[in-house]
Order: C-alpha cells, then structure tokens, then sequence
C-alpha cells in the first residue's frame, strides 16, 4: 500500500482528534480533550475560507495530519497562514512521512500565493524544530503570549 496525500474529510474528525491527542500530550501548553478537537476540526472542515487540513493516510486511515489557517497580514500586505496543528502518529514516525505531509502543505501554500506560515513549537520538541529548520523557517524574535478569554 502506498501513502496518500490529501485533504481531510469530515468522517475524518474521531481519527484527528485521536491524533491531536498525541499532540497535545506532548506539549506543555495544552491538555487533550476530543470534544473540543472535533468542534474545532469540525469548523475549519465546514467553512474551507478559514482554513484546510491535510492528512496522510496509509490504507484508507489517516496516520497524520498539518492544519493551515488562513489570515491577512498588514506586514506582508497579504494572505498568510498560521500552522497550527501538526501531527503524525507516533508508529510512523522517524520515516520521511512528516516531512512529506509538512512539504505537500507548504506547495499548496505556495500555490495559493501565501506570503508567509508562522507556526509554534513546543520548546523541547527538539526533533520537530530541526524538521522546520530544514524547510526553510527561520527563528523569530518574536515572542508567544497568551490570553483566554473563557476558563478553560
């Protein structure tokens, strides 16, 4: 069997939030929790404007997956993007498959004529930095903060 790329479908939604579980469990930031992860899956598949989720699948079952939100930029003076999920199933991984997820959606990025993609990393996530690295993203002296608005 061959992997696929592709776009995720909304019978995907059990399976990405199982995999934002394993996501999520590694990063010190966020706690899993599934209901939460299908509403949000759930509001980007139905409104495609806001953004897209990738998979990749192996024998019909995605073992992964990249989101991109779509938003305007007043310092690019244009369409950016924000990575905000990604996510391989942790028996795939150390096998090139992230990589070719994380290039299938930074093409269709540059397809689509985006300016930039601005991502998060977890700060130990040491592997997952270096993969970033290779593609071409570059450090920020920016810094991350936080408000939430509702208890979470």
């Amino acid at each position: 069997m061959r992997l696929q790329l592709g776009f995720a479908r909304l019978s995907d939604i059990p399976r990405l939030a199982e995999l934002l579980g394993f996501l999520f469990r590694q990063e010190k930031d966020f706690k899993a929790d599934p209901r939460k992860q299908a509403t949000g899956l759930r509001l980007i598949l139905r409104e495609p404007r806001r953004g897209r989720i990738f998979t990749v699948r192996y024998g019909g079952a995605a073992i992964g997956m990249v989101s991109l939100l779509f938003i305007i930029s007043t310092a690019e003076g244009g369409p950016v993007v924000w990575l905000e999920d990604f996510v391989l199933d942790p028996a795939w991984r150390g096998k090139g498959i992230g990589a070719r997820l994380l290039d299938y959606a930074i093409a269709y990025a540059r397809r689509k004529g985006i300016k930039r993609i601005t991502l998060l990393t977890d700060r130990k996530n040491v592997r997952a930095a270096r993969l970033y690295l290779r593609r071409g993203f570059q450090s920020s002296d920016m810094i991350p903060l936080r408000l939430f608005l509702k208890k979470r």
